[in-house]
């Protein structure tokens, strides 16, 4: 099991969240960062090339996994933007209350185990009037499309990493205590519907 969570699943989850339609989605949300940036779900640093590096300060990388931080070198090494790793899980932030500018979350909701932890975490350290800029995956609006995601949804957790199909993102953003500013809402194209229903958008402390 260790092999596979540390080397063949970050693999995996690379593949998944490279794919052409996850990449436009994240050059939606990702130019809107400024200042000091907290990367919740850092990942392999997919998001680097969308940043825009005169707004930027520093980043930085929260990401828990081993395996995601060695696949996160490269793409590290290629820009030109500062990150500084923090390690620990999502559901504890070592970080100063209002401290960060701007936090980004792409296809990162959907898997933290303790997402209302996080996100009171995320709000702690968020500056007031800073933004939560949010890409992720989650509830679709048809009932059809909903059954699938809850019947594949316990399966679906064991190979991909925890990750849930069926989080209502908006209801997580409000019960986290924030209030969401802008939202957009889309089936991505060339995706299965079950995990392709994404929110994109910003929210704000409450």
């Amino acid at each position: 099991m260790k092999i596979y969570e540390d080397y063949l699943l970050p693999h995996i989850i690379n593949m998944a969240c490279s794919s052409k339609p996850v990449l436009r989605q994240r050059n939606k949300v990702v130019p809107y960062a400024e200042g000091r940036v907290l990367e919740v779900g850092f990942g392999s640093g997919l998001n680097l090339p969308y940043y825009n590096a005169d707004k930027i300060e520093f980043i930085w990388g929260l990401e828990p996994s081993e395996g995601m931080r060695r696949k996160a070198n490269k793409n590290i090494s290629g820009s030109r933007l500062d990150i500084k790793w923090l390690d620990l899980p999502g559901e504890e932030i070592p970080l100063d209350n209002n401290s960060v500018d701007t936090i980004l979350l792409t296809y990162t909701l959907c898997t933290i185990p303790d997402w209302e932890a996080a996100l009171n975490q995320m709000k702690r350290v968020l500056k007031p009037g800073g933004k939560l800029l949010f890409c992720e995956h989650g509830e679709a609006p048809d009932e059809s499309v909903k059954r699938w995601q809850k019947r594949v949804n316990p399966y679906w957790k064991k190979i991909a990493g925890g990750c849930n199909l069926n989080r209502p993102i908006p209801v997580l953003l409000d019960q986290g205590g924030f209030s969401i500013k802008q939202m957009d809402t889309q089936y991505l194209p060339s995706t299965p519907k079950i995990a392709g229903f994404n929110y994109w958008g910003y929210a704000q402390n409450r």
